[in-house]
């Protein structure tokens, strides 16, 4: 890989959930995350995110790392910890871990404020992909 290609490298981040999968991408800068897209968690996720990582040039995965508000493990966190292996194993990306409290709040403040339709806002995906989006921007910012 050249270095010209190197630049145009992106993030994704990932907001697990058992039934969702929030996507959010950094611009090739790394400068700032938007909402990608959420999928279905079922047997054709590994599938769907190896098409966006191809398709996108995805060199590292941020995995939202849940937590409780004291900074305790969610109860999910021992699905997430297999999820991030899956993805290791199966990408050779660096997959990590990022806390992720209070980003599904803030992604559905920021749905509330610019989403017109209150129906558009209901989508449980538009809150995931937000979500996935600020994990994203916050671990951008911190670099």
């Amino acid at each position: 890989m050249t270095g010209s290609e190197e630049q145009f490298k992106r993030y994704l981040a990932i907001d697990f959930g058992l039934k969702r999968i929030g996507l959010a991408l950094s611009d090739p800068l790394l400068i700032f995350s938007y909402p990608y897209k959420t999928i279905p968690n079922d047997s054709d996720s590994l599938r769907e995110l190896k098409q966006i990582i191809d398709e996108q040039g995805v060199c590292k995965i941020i995995l939202g790392f849940p937590k409780k508000e004291n900074g305790e493990p969610a109860s999910i966190i021992g699905e997430v910890l297999k999820f991030k292996q899956k993805l290791e194993d199966t990408f050779h990306l660096e997959v990590l871990l990022r806390d992720e409290r209070y980003s599904s709040s803030i992604a559905n403040d920021i749905i509330i404020k610019s989403v017109a339709k209150k129906s558009k806002r209901k989508e449980k995906g538009l809150i995931d992909m937000g979500a996935a989006a600020i994990i994203l921007q916050n671990y951008l910012d911190e670099r």
